[in-house]
């Protein structure tokens, strides 16, 4: 029996959102099914790999062995099934074809923004749609089809499967309060500097949350008993300016305000931070024209600011 007679594409849609959400009823909500027309999508999908992929766990499910095998194959065939479609739909459009980036906060403060304007400002700008996120949802949006490129830290390991890494420099977290604040100036910070004001940290989960924990450790700090855990931008430049909080970040989200005289940086040994960011891309998925020249002009971007 050939395998296009009875595999079908939506036995794929089926199961890679089942294994996303781990739950046939958010699996049917989000596609547009009734839940038996997915647990029988399942079971078609079982009968022609001749494994179970799903197994019942508590009051829940999870996916068998055989599932998390098949998980990333599915997820593949099925983005490249999505590229092949989107690529023929995009032929033809006057204003080019979409580009879906994926942006983290420590680039999307400067890098990506004056990246997007040189190519608007040239001969074939495109069209561009850039989504913010943590690093666990932007790939997982870039796993699934739904973003060309994600730019910014080297994810963690385990999050990897079927992306490749592009780096592009290396960058550490920097310790910033604003200005006018009392810390700003001093060549060495007070033992408990840390309870005395506001503190932001990455959130947990995020990439660069592990070596801030590391940092601290290393230096024989305690961790701050109550910090604001936040990836946003927006909350901690506020938070910073206005309330004299320290915020804990990746040095390129607050790059614009260091250069504009708004924040400075405190003397916090931050070496043990220094990690790639660069580009993430799937390994099967070919990039469009105007993707590639948005990757390149990146690239140009950051060797022409000296970051390389």
């Amino acid at each position: 029996m050939r395998l296009s007679s009875s595999l079908k594409l939506r036995h794929l849609e089926v199961f890679v959102e089942v294994s996303r959400k781990m739950s046939v009823t958010q699996a049917a909500e989000a596609l547009g099914m009734t839940q038996p027309a997915v647990t029988r999508a399942l079971r078609e999908l079982e009968e022609v790999c001749g494994k179970p992929l799903v197994e019942k766990h508590g009051r829940g499910i999870r996916l068998s062995g055989y599932g998390e095998l098949f998980r990333d194959h599915a997820g593949r065939s099925l983005a490249l099934a999505r590229d092949g479609v989107a690529l023929l739909q995009r032929l033809g459009e006057e204003n080019g074809p979409l580009v879906a980036i994926g942006a983290l906060p420590t680039v999307a403060a400067d890098l990506v923004p004056d990246t997007l304007a040189q190519l608007r400002a040239g001969s074939a700008p495109g069209r561009f749609m850039v989504m913010s996120g943590d690093n666990q949802f932007l790939i997982d949006q870039l796993r699934r089809g739904k973003l060309d490129v994600v730019v910014g830290r080297l994810p963690a390991p385990e999050t990897m499967a079927g992306v490749e890494f592009d780096p592009l420099y290396r960058e550490r977290v920097a310790a910033v309060v604003a200005q006018d604040h009392p810390l700003a100036g001093l060549s060495h910070l007070p033992p408990a500097v840390f309870e005395q004001y506001p503190v932001l940290l990455p959130s947990e989960g995020s990439v660069i949350r592990p070596f801030v924990e590391r940092m601290f450790l290393e230096q024989g700090l305690a961790m701050p008993r109550f910090p604001v855990e936040t990836v946003s931008s927006t909350l901690g430049r506020r938070f910073v300016l206005a309330h004299q909080a320290i915020w804990i970040i990746s040095h390129g989200v607050v790059r614009p305000d260091l250069e504009a005289g708004l924040m400075a940086v405190l003397p916090l040994e931050t070496a043990s931070t220094l990690g790639p960011v660069g580009l993430c891309i799937r390994r099967e998925h070919q990039l469009s024209a105007a993707a590639g020249r948005f990757c390149a002009a990146l690239r140009a971007n950051c060797a022409a600011q000296g970051l390389t």
